[in-house]
């Protein structure tokens, strides 16, 4: 059940040296292809990197660093086109939840990396840095990377009494 995928998910960041087979690379990328947008304008792309040099030049897109990318088998960067929606981040943000979700399912982990609004140096911004390592055209935006490999680390899954139900609401505030 998706809810037993969503408690077991956890972020990862200690990765197997062990390539993720191309199937499975071909999986995840579907269901990124698969994920909602608004008014179906498909605003995102998707680049996957398993180019181990490019992993290490990725791992230092911002401070602090991701370094664990570097240790990754794959990154999935995740792009839009600023230009064709006004939501284009809340798009990208939902394929790049469905690409984690989908490593989940098979038995892969992942990790989110937050590139939107951060900083590689004082002169130049993540997204900067990383459209001119994997020669991203101006038009697109990067929101994210998900870093994606077989765990090396095991976490326990959230448990139901350790949610925040004090957060849910019915009908009013």
């Amino acid at each position: 059940m998706l809810i037993d995928i969503l408690k077991s998910r956890r972020s990862i960041r200690k990765f197997q040296n062990k390539e993720v087979e191309k199937e499975k690379i071909d999986v995840i990328l579907k269901s990124a292809l698969l994920s909602p947008s608004s008014r179906a304008i498909r605003p995102w792309q998707f680049i996957a990197v398993t180019d181990v040099e490019l992993l290490a030049q990725l791992s230092l897109c911002r401070e602090p660093a991701p370094r664990y990318l570097a240790e990754a088998p794959l990154a999935i960067v995740v792009i839009a086109d600023k230009n064709a929606s006004d939501v284009w981040i809340e798009d990208a943000s939902i394929a790049s939840t469905f690409i984690q979700l989908t490593a989940q399912d098979l038995k892969l982990g992942s990790c989110w990396i937050q590139v939107r609004e951060r900083l590689c140096t004082e002169e130049e911004t993540a997204e900067e840095y990383i459209r001119k390592v994997l020669e991203i055209p101006e038009q697109y935006s990067v929101e994210c990377m998900v870093a994606i490999g077989y765990p090396a680390e095991e976490k326990k899954p959230y448990e139901e009494n350790a949610l925040l139900h004090q957060k849910l609401h019915f009908n009013k505030f």
